[in-house]
Formats: C-alpha cells, sequence, structure tokens
C-alpha cells in the first residue's frame, strides 16, 4: 500500500540525477545558497569578509541576487526592511567576529519590531570552537554568545550535511509567530571545503501556526459582546499578520474606537469615524483608553511608548491578544491569548455579537478635536506644515522608513499612513541609522515604486556610505534629510531637562554636494518648496537626496505632568 506521503518523499527523475550526478566545483557555500534557494529566497543582503569567502564565490554559481551594502550594520536594516514588506524570510550574509558583530543593532531592531531576518555568518576554522585562545583572525571564545540574547533562535553547524537542515530550521524559526531575526554560523572550512553532497532540491520549512485557544476567545468575545465603552489598541502584530481588514471588521461589529501604536500604523483607516488615530502620547487619549471597561489590545505589549511612558492604567477588563509570549501580561494583567493576531481576530469575529452605540463616533471626534486644540496651542505649524508636505508629495502606495529624528517622532502621532504595512521606524529598538539603508531593502524587493526614507542629519551620518550603494544598484529611494546642525531630539531633552545642552552640535557636510560626489543628485529645499522638490525627486526613477534646513521642536508631552 502506497500513502501520500511516501509519493511526496519519492525523488523525481531529475533530483535523482542532480542527486547522482552533481555539479563539479562545488563548496560548503553552494551548500548555503542552494539550500536558500530552495526555501525560496531571491535576494541576499550582506558584506563579504575572509572567513566568509565561500558563501560569496557560490553566489556566483546561483541565481540569488545579491545586494551588498557598505557596513554590516546597514545591511541588517536593508535585511529588516526587505522582511517586514514581504514577510519573507530576508538572508544576510556575514563575516566573522567585527562583521558579524557590527550587525547587533540592526538585529536588535529586527526582534524589537518582529522582522524576519536569516543571518547566516561565517566561523573561525572548526578547529578553532569550543573557546580556546587559538589566535585565528576574527576570533572570539563564544561568538554565538553575542547573539542569543537578541536573536530568536542560534544554528551552529560543525560539518556540511548539518547545513540543509540548520539553515531550514533556522527560517522556519524567523518566520513563525512572533517573527524575528535567526542566527546560523558555518566554519571557514566547512564553507571552502569541496563538496561531494548533491544539490538541495526539495526542502521544506512552513512555520507552525499560532491559533487561539476557543475557551480563551469564547471568553473575550463575551466581554466584548457585553460592553459598555470598548476600546481597541491595534499594535504591531495585526500588520505583520496582516490582520487589518479582520481588525476594521471587528471594530465595526462592536462599534469600537481604534488606536493604533506607532509600531501598528496604517493597521485602522486614518479617517474612520472609529479611528482615534495614533495620538498614543496625549494625555487625552490616555484618559480614553483607561475608561473603556473592555480593551482590547491586539499585537501590542503595551511597551513605554504605547503606554505614554507607563502612565497608561486600565480601570476596565484588558484582554491582549500577543504572539510573543514574553510580551503577554508583561505590563497589564489581563485575559491573555497567546495567538496570531489575524487567527485571533478571525475567531472573535465569529462570536461577538453586534453592538449599538450612539455615542463611540461622538467621543473619537471629542478626543481628537481636543488633540488638536492642546496641539494649536504651542505654535508648531512649521512642524505640521513639514509633516503634511511629506505626506502630500509621497504617494499614496509608497512605503517610508524613518530615522529616530524629530520628524519622525511626529508622523508616529501624526502621519498618516495609507495603508497596513506602508510606514516603518526604528522605535523598536530605538537606534539611529535605520530609514535610509532600511529603504534602500525596501526599494530592493519592489522596484515598481519609489521609497521615502527620511533622517535627521545626526542619524544622516550613520548610513551615508549607502549613498554608494544605492547608486550602485540604482535603487528608486528619495532621501530626505532635515538638517538642523546636530542631535536635535537630544538637543531639547537636554535643554529641558539641564538648562543647556551638551555634545549634541555636529559639524556636518554639505549633504547636497557630498550626494552629487556618488553621482546621487541632490536639491536643498525649504520648507516652502519642499512638497514640490520632494515630489519631483520621488517621480524620477532611481536615488535623490533633498535636505530641508530646519530646526523642528516637539509637543510638549502629556506624561511629565
Amino acid at each position: 500500500m502506497t500513502h501520500d506521503h511516501d509519493l511526496e518523499l519519492r525523488p523525481t527523475p531529475a533530483q535523482t540525477e542532480a542527486a547522482l550526478n552533481p555539479p563539479p566545483g562545488r563548496n560548503g557555500g553552494d551548500l548555503v545558497v542552494e539550500t536558500l534557494a530552495g526555501l525560496g529566497a531571491t535576494t541576499v543582503f550582506g558584506l563579504p569578509g575572509q572567513h566568509a569567502l565561500g558563501m560569496f564565490d557560490a553566489l556566483r554559481r546561483s541565481d540569488l541576487r545579491y545586494v551588498g551594502l557598505r557596513v554590516e550594520n546597514n545591511a541588517g536594516f536593508a535585511a529588516d526592511a526587505y522582511g517586514r514588506v514581504t514577510g519573507e524570510a530576508a538572508p544576510l550574509l556575514l563575516s566573522t567576529g567585527p562583521g558579524a558583530l557590527t550587525s547587533l543593532a540592526a538585529l536588535q531592531e529586527a526582534v524589537s519590531a518582529s522582522a524576519p531576518v536569516l543571518a547566516i555568518s561565517s566561523q573561525i576554522p572548526t578547529a578553532g570552537l569550543g573557546g580556546g585562545r587559538h589566535g585565528y583572525l576574527h576570533e572570539l571564545p563564544d561568538q554565538a554568545a553575542s547573539f542569543r540574547g537578541i536573536v530568536k533562535s542560534v544554528h551552529t553547524v560543525r560539518a556540511q550535511s548539518q547545513i540543509p537542515s540548520a539553515i531550514t530550521a533556522a527560517w522556519k524559526s524567523a518566520l513563525t509567530a512572533p517573527h524575528g531575526p535567526v542566527w546560523v554560523e558555518i566554519p571557514q572550512d566547512v564553507l571552502l571545503a569541496e563538496t561531494a553532497l548533491p544539490v538541495v532540491t526539495a526542502v521544506d520549512a512552513t512555520p507552525d501556526e499560532l491559533p487561539p485557544r476557543p475557551e480563551l476567545t469564547a471568553v473575550a468575545a463575551d466581554l466584548l459582546s457585553r460592553a459598555a465603552r470598548p476600546a481597541i489598541i491595534a499594535g504591531g502584530g495585526v500588520v505583520r499578520a496582516d490582520a487589518s481588514g479582520k481588525l476594521r471588521q471587528l471594530a465595526e461589529k462592536l462599534n469600537a474606537p481604534v488606536v493604533t501604536t506607532f509600531g501598528g500604523k496604517g493597521a485602522f483607516p486614518w479617517t474612520h469615524p472609529l479611528s482615534l488615530q495614533s495620538w498614543l502620547e496625549d494625555r487625552h487619549t490616555t484618559d480614553l483608553l483607561e475608561d473603556a471597561d473592555v480593551l482590547l489590545v491586539v499585537g501590542s505589549g503595551l511597551g513605554e511608548l504605547s503606554s505614554n511612558y507607563h502612565t497608561f492604567k486600565p480601570r476596565g477588563r484588558v484582554i491582549q491578544i500577543e504572539a510573543d509570549l514574553g510580551k503577554l501580561e508583561s505590563n497589564h494583567s489581563a485575559l491573555g491569548i497567546h495567538a496570531d493576531a489575524r487567527l485571533a481576530l478571525q475567531a472573535l469575529l465569529e462570536t461577538v455579537q453586534e453592538r449599538a452605540d450612539e455615542t463611540a463616533r461622538e467621543r473619537v471626534r471629542t478626543l481628537l478635536a481636543k488633540v488638536a486644540e492642546r496641539i494649536a496651542a504651542q505654535e508648531l505649524t512649521l512642524e505640521q506644515n513639514v509633516l503634511a508636505s511629506v505626506r502630500r508629495a509621497l504617494p499614496a502606495d509608497s512605503p517610508s522608513f524613518w530615522d529616530m529624528t524629530i520628524l519622525a517622532y511626529w508622523a508616529w502621532s501624526a502621519f498618516d499612513a495609507k495603508a497596513p504595512n506602508a510606514m516603518h521606524s526604528a522605535q523598536g529598538a530605538g537606534g539611529l541609522g535605520y530609514g535610509f539603508p532600511a529603504a534602500l531593502g525596501a526599494a530592493a524587493a519592489d522596484p515598481t515604486r519609489p521609497v521615502l526614507a527620511v533622517s535627521g542629519d545626526g542619524g544622516a551620518l550613520y548610513s551615508i556610505a549607502e549613498l554608494a550603494t544605492a547608486r550602485q544598484y540604482d535603487l528608486n529611494v528619495t532621501w530626505l534629510i532635515v538638517d538642523d546642525g546636530g542631535y536635535g531630539i537630544l538637543r531639547e531633552y537636554m535643554t529641558d531637562a539641564f538648562g543647556q545642552a551638551t555634545a549634541t552640535e555636529l559639524s556636518r557636510p554639505d549633504y547636497v554636494a557630498l550626494a552629487e560626489s556618488f553621482g546621487v543628485p541632490g536639491v536643498r529645499t525649504s520648507p516652502e518648496t519642499l512638497e514640490a522638490d520632494l515630489a519631483k525627486a520621488l517621480a524620477a526613477p532611481g536615488p535623490a537626496v533633498v535636505v530641508l534646513p530646519a530646526v523642528l521642536r516637539m509637543f510638549a508631552p502629556t506624561h511629565l505632568g
């Protein structure tokens, strides 16, 4: 008797021929790239190094597209963005020691934002593994130890036969909810040695599903159906699970106002009559959420930013749906549902009762009017006009990537992303230098749409070398650099705290001339001409730089009062 799964395991004639007669000249690096291709990868990011040359030589014999950046951390940011916009695990090829360690900040951002990145690093030769001090170039006593506290999983290879299984396990880990970065390391000699192993042809790494427990969703549905003043906080987990449509259906069925976190921008339509938008750093929003008798939190851990710096103290019942087990009830007691947002929202949709509520939309209008009144009283017309100009210039279907800069902090609260998965920033880990290299990764994923990157002049200097990458691969990214002569937000923080700022002023280059020296068109703009200059740059193919000299201010915080 033959079972269906027996047929699936039986090799095809072509696979048998490839197995019996593998092409000559292959090494351990070929097993890496063959496994990646078998898993469905089409593009890899990275930077070559001496111990990793076996992998990079194998790229020459593969159909994988390689996008090489100039700094490993920037390559990690590019892979992060590729993973965010495609939902696929983005391969990141790195060398050993300094090359590997330089990617740590990018991997911290990836794990904070649940971006699927498959980092594959070389290692010193096998004989040096185990912590002895052999004096190999780039040697660390335990390289993997530097990554265990950051990535989802670590996989160390010691023989060529382990390569396909290790990479497959890592791929599955990266794409199992919650998504995140993973680490594979392979010794130099394993990568360089000739291999007689057959070509890797069939790889299955289907990620595990994370469905909710039905008894929990039954209780949640009952609470929401009987609520007098329900409200919803939608986080990045809604976007990553492609669940924005289900969220909208549930909100409308419950007549529940929805606020999106900064990582969940676009999860709910900005202009919907139930949309509280993203004004989480506002006491009026905090008050409304605290007043909810049942609060549904989907795909958010209610961390520092999402809780208005931990001033949020819910008085009603909280229901939290979260794929990351470590974030479940980590900040507030709740009915905790460990599940993928899409599957949990679907379960709720099937069981909640429709609620009539004549006051919900009026409460939303009142809240947004209070927020607008508070901002208007602070004389921040320049900042609002600049952000509005960026929104008008950027096509509705174009993604944007924001560095840690004052305009980005405004955008977290005040920018209409227009669509799910369209606005991304480094607010997960909060490191500088994310915007431009991340935008390059997104442009590599989809060359049909222009991509916007936004940085301050301080953050821009972290990734200025990637102008060479943008030009080399002709990536369709327009980079807006807001030049205020230093670390603007730190200047503001220090002045508020100490009366004056220290170490925040920067000598910087002429960004327009510097861009042009890379062969990238540059233009210096003003608040009045920003919309036109930015729209023109976005409409032209290839990379461009737009520099806006301006000192922007943040709106006053509400968590300190």
